[in-house]
């Protein structure tokens, strides 16, 4: 889900902007424009006596989504009821051909959502693809989960809720001389106990192991860089600047200065990537790289199985893994490209497989993650409440 920044200029040459992580290319610059972030101050206070649902939802809203595409749809028609739909409109056909990682996203808004009910003193029973579950192949209309709310004095909260407007994630260099304590992947693997996946982690203690997770991340990225469909695809969501951003609020923010300019004066060529060769893409290699040997620690997350059910249940456990990571003053960069299921990268995705102890053919990686400590880092952009919300 980290994503990459290219830029060609009219006539053949090229320019390397910041990378990914940086004030430029994350959501997280000094310049975001404040409308694109508005959602991570929380609801207004008036919202809940209004429709205690919309209340909820400036909350889910707020879960991480690959290439921050946030592809939900809710349905508000029947009362005390939300029906949660996938916009076909945002998938990512090229880097996630089976739509895992979209399944994934909408665990995670399920999961806030239901942090959120809580909270508010109401009992969410969420049915998952109660009009049947998608094909291994290709997602449609159907409704991915319908949540029935009920109230529910005697429902425990959860104290994770406390950190959801605290949550994001972080792709920038860590602290290397900072140890992840045992005590904290005891709490991360301690919270995804509602759901049936094996959690995983390396540290620093395990040299070699360590090594090989680098390694294995840096092939992968490298594969990503130097495809073109799979390049192109962040391209087609990349926002540059921030008119483009607030008209937006989603996809990739890029908010470089040079950049901008370059935009603005019509020099900068988004329809085509750059060479495997050229700076723009040898220099985003380099910055990964050093971005991943700063890195004290990985953690993963195994299924028994892929249907969607379990692809959706990922997502939720991997919400509450970083919410209990962020609870304790973690951050993390969720690593994709080694998981994702498009022809050129085989060999990653089963060294992965291989390096977790996944190697049974009923096993699937799900969650794939470098863990640290680094400075907080801020919000990525969300839509309107209004946006995602139909009748």
């Amino acid at each position: 889900m980290q994503r990459r920044n290219f830029l060609r200029i009219s006539g053949g040459g090229f320019v390397a902007a910041a990378t990914l992580g940086t004030a430029a290319l994350t959501g997280c610059a000094p310049a975001m424009p404040d409308a694109a972030v508005e959602a991570w101050r929380g609801p207004a206070p008036d919202l809940a006596s209004s429709d205690v649902r919309r209340w909820l939802l400036s909350y889910a809203i707020l879960a991480p989504h690959s290439h921050n595409l946030q592809s939900w749809i809710v349905d508000l028609g029947t009362p005390n009821e939300i029906l949660l739909r996938c916009d076909l409109k945002r998938l990512l056909p090229q880097t996630d051909p089976l739509s895992r990682q979209i399944m994934m996203s909408h665990g995670t808004f399920l999961e806030l959502l239901d942090l959120a009910a809580k909270e508010r003193g109401l009992r969410a029973d969420i049915t998952l693809f109660p009009e049947g579950s998608f094909g291994p192949e290709q997602l449609d209309t159907r409704p991915v989960a319908r949540i029935h709310l009920t109230p529910d004095p005697s429902l425990p909260k959860d104290p994770l809720f406390a950190q959801i407007l605290l949550r994001h994630t972080n792709r920038n260099s860590y602290d290397l001389s900072r140890t992840v304590p045992a005590t904290a992947w005891q709490a991360m693997a301690s919270s995804i106990t509602p759901h049936a996946l094996r959690f995983g982690h390396v540290g620093l203690e395990q040299t070699q192991l360590l090594a090989s997770h680098r390694n294995t991340a840096a092939q992968a990225w490298h594969i990503e860089l130097t495809t073109p469909r799979t390049i192109m695809e962040s391209y087609d969501v990349l926002r540059v600047g921030a008119n483009e951003i607030a008209q937006h609020r989603d996809g990739l923010s890029l908010l470089d200065a040079k950049v901008v300019w370059l935009n603005r004066l019509g020099l900068f060529d988004r329809s085509k990537a750059p060479a495997p060769d050229d700076f723009a893409t040898t220099s985003q290699i380099t910055a990964f790289g050093q971005k991943l040997d700063s890195t004290p620690g990985f953690l993963w997350m195994v299924s028994e199985g892929n249907d969607r059910v379990t692809q959706v249940n990922s997502g939720r456990a991997y919400a509450r893994v970083q919410l209990a990571a962020t609870a304790l003053g973690l951050v993390m960069q969720p690593l994709s490209q080694a998981l994702q299921e498009y022809a050129e990268q085989k060999v990653p995705y089963a060294d992965i497989h291989t390096l977790v102890g996944a190697s049974r053919p009923r096993e699937t990686v799900q969650m794939w993650a470098r863990v640290g400590y680094a400075p907080a880092a801020s919000p990525s952009p969300r839509r309107r409440l209004q946006d995602f919300i139909r009748t």
